[in-house]
């Protein structure tokens, strides 16, 4: 896999994925797009959204919806790391059963998802969920 990232102008820059699809970043804070430390975030919460929707599939149960809503703690001084990351998923559907929804949001960070099981290595990553 690879990736170019671009200076367009002060702390701005274009991110282009080996697929051709491209993202602002914002190294000011994210005054006009998303920090890279915020697209970090991103990236767990979509790769692990990936799993949980596809477990629950996989499980026969009719998920209809999954929204991954991600809290973080960073170092106060520079260099700003993670050093805690939570991931709470919403999911709804029809009659899901509580037992699979907690299996899959379990294993979606304990085995399957690439950016948490990365960044677990120094992230203390947690997970909660509910049926909404």
């Amino acid at each position: 896999m690879q990736a170019t990232v671009s200076w367009v102008e002060d702390f701005k820059f274009i991110g282009e994925s080996q697929s051709g699809h491209s993202v602002v970043l914002d190294g000011s804070g994210g005054k006009t797009a998303p920090s890279p430390m915020e697209m970090v975030l991103i990236a767990a919460g979509g790769c692990s959204s990936v799993d949980v929707v596809d477990g629950l599939k996989s499980a026969g149960q009719k998920v209809t919806g999954c929204v991954a809503k991600l809290s973080s703690t960073r170092r106060d001084v520079a260099p700003k790391y993670f050093t805690q990351i939570n991931i709470h998923f919403e999911v709804s559907g029809e009659a899901l059963d509580p037992a699979i929804v907690a299996k899959v949001a379990q294993d979606s960070l304990e085995k399957y998802c690439s950016v948490c099981l990365m960044l677990d290595k120094g992230v203390q990553m947690t997970h909660s969920w509910d049926i909404v």
